[in-house]
C-alpha cells in the first residue's frame, strides 16, 4: 500500500521538479535535496523523512516536460518515490528508466494527497475512493531496467549472467 505524498496537474516541467539554478549540483547522492525546491512545503517534509519511502506523487499529462534535466529524475529517485502521471514527456521517462526511478503511466488515475493506493502491474486501485484504474505498461525491456535498479544494474546483471 502507497500514500499519496504529492497531487500534481498538468505540465510539470523538469524546472518545477528540480529547479534549474541547482543544475551545478549532478551528484545523485546531493540532487534530492533540491526536488520541487520552490514547494517549500513539500520540500521540508522530504528532507525531514516524512514523506516515506515507496509514497507516490501522482500527476496529469506531460510529466516532465521541458528541459532534458537528468537531475529532475535523480531527485526523486532519491527519495525512492513512485510517479504515476497519466502520461509523461519522453526524455523524463526514459531519464526515469535509467535511473530506476519507479514510473507508472495510468491514463485515468484520479487520486487525491492522502489516498492510500494498492499498486500492480495491471491496475492501480485507489483503497480509499475504492475505484480501479488499468495501468499502460512500460515495454518489457524498459520495465526490466526499472526493476534492475537502473541501467547500470541492469547492465551489470546482464553482463554478470554472460561470464
Amino acid at each position: 500500500m502507497a500514500k499519496v505524498a504529492l497531487k500534481l496537474g498538468d505540465d510539470i516541467s523538469t524546472d518545477i521538479i528540480y529547479p534549474g539554478r541547482f543544475m551545478a549540483t549532478v551528484l545523485p547522492s546531493e540532487t534530492p535535496q533540491y526536488a520541487f525546491a520552490d514547494n517549500a512545503e513539500f520540500n521540508a517534509q522530504l528532507k525531514k523523512g516524512e514523506i516515506a519511502s515507496g509514497s507516490v506523487i501522482v500527476a496529469g499529462d506531460n510529466f516532465g516536460c521541458g528541459s532534458s534535466r537528468e537531475q529532475a529524475a535523480s531527485c526523486l529517485k532519491g527519495y525512492d518515490l513512485t510517479i504515476v502521471a497519466r502520461h509523461f514527456a519522453r526524455i523524463f521517462l526514459q531519464n526515469a528508466i535509467n535511473l530506476g526511478l519507479n514510473t507508472i503511466i495510468c491514463p485515468d488515475i484520479e487520486a487525491s494527497e492522502g489516498d492510500e493506493l494498492e499498486i500492480t502491474k495491471e491496475s492501480i486501485k485507489n483503497k480509499t475512493t475504492g475505484k480501479t484504474f488499468k495501468v499502460t505498461p512500460l515495454p518489457r525491456a524498459r520495465q526490466a531496467i526499472i526493476d534492475a535498479g537502473g541501467l547500470i544494474a541492469y547492465t551489470r546483471q546482464r553482463l554478470l549472467k554472460k561470464v
